[in-house]
């Protein structure tokens, strides 16, 4: 799922590409993707794209008239730059925008159709994808704090709680715990005053590092590999592989649709986590599905 690395660096592109441009076109081929009704995708044709937002893992685009479009790509959707007057043709294929320049087209390769478009009209519309997650990128070590002990829940269940914190997901939680040597099935409630210091300022230069990462990557062009599994993150999506600080194998917890990635003598003193006792935790802790970790408006 693209998190806020991705998402920073997809809107950039997006600036790049059509911001200040008019859709000339837009060709819808399923039907699961608009959850909305009034107003209709075809108020959008004819628009110009003043700007963007972020709300969460959420791209917001701003068009005349206070009309926005609100994407969520979820775990598979997927932005595109194609060349002018591209249709939507494959099964993967959701839907095509088409400027003068070329046409953005947004994919889903999965069968479950998770990606989603919201068509709102003002202020008042768009406030109901508003939350009040922390935007952990620019945020005080003190609102993190508060915000991180104010419920209490294992670290990757509070740290991809999109009520809490803004733009964070299953891939860069895994990274983040790892570069703060903390389990993550330990209790907020339980850190001490130096571990959350220590969270804090791995949550920021994790996030900074791999949005600089990704800018780096991409350059002018359109951002074309945007993936949760890259191959010099430390543990997400490396089970088995080694640890590149102590060389030991990495190790995963999987739960229902959720994986995490850890390394036990980094971050768990040795222990692998896979008890009877860690499942009862998962159940009460972690959610079932990606819709349900996902389910408030504003992630």
């Amino acid at each position: 799922m693209p998190e806020l690395p991705d998402v920073v660096v997809y809107i950039d592109a997006l600036q790049r590409f059509i911001q200040d441009r008019t859709i000339e076109k837009i060709f819808v081929r399923s039907p699961f993707l608009v959850r909305t009704f009034e107003p209709s995708i075809e108020e959008a044709e004819g628009k110009t794209v003043a700007g963007f937002r972020r709300y969460g893992k959420r791209i917001v685009w701003e068009l005349d008239d206070e009309l926005f479009l609100v994407f969520h790509l979820m775990i598979a959707g997927r932005f595109h730059w194609k060349k002018p007057k591209t249709n939507p043709r494959t099964k993967v294929d959701l839907a095509a925008f088409q400027f003068v320049n070329g046409t953005l087209m947004l994919t889903e390769a999965s069968q479950k159709k998770r990606a989603s478009l919201h068509v709102v009209k003002g202020e008042s519309g768009l406030a109901e994808f508003e939350t009040d997650a922390l935007d952990v990128s620019d945020c005080s070590e003190q609102a993190f704090r508060e915000r991180l002990t104010e419920q209490n829940h294992t670290l990757k269940r509070a740290l991809t709680d999109p009520r809490l914190f803004s733009g964070i997901g299953n891939a860069y939680s895994d990274e983040i715990l790892h570069a703060a040597r903390l389990s993550p099935i330990k209790w907020t409630s339980r850190l001490e005053p130096e571990e959350i210091t220590r969270l804090f300022k791995a949550v920021q230069q994790t996030l900074d590092s791999w949005t600089g990462r990704l800018r780096a990557d991409v350059g002018d062009s359109f951002p074309e590999k945007v993936t949760a599994f890259r191959p010099d993150m430390a543990v997400h999506g490396r089970f088995g592989k080694h640890c590149p600080d102590c060389q030991t194998a990495v190790q995963r917890i999987v739960y229902a649709e959720n994986e995490t990635n850890y390394c036990p003598q980094c971050q768990t003193g040795g222990k692998i986590l896979a008890d009877r006792s860690l499942s009862r935790l998962l159940k009460d802790d972690w959610p079932r599905t990606i819709e349900e970790w996902e389910s408030t408006s504003g992630s």
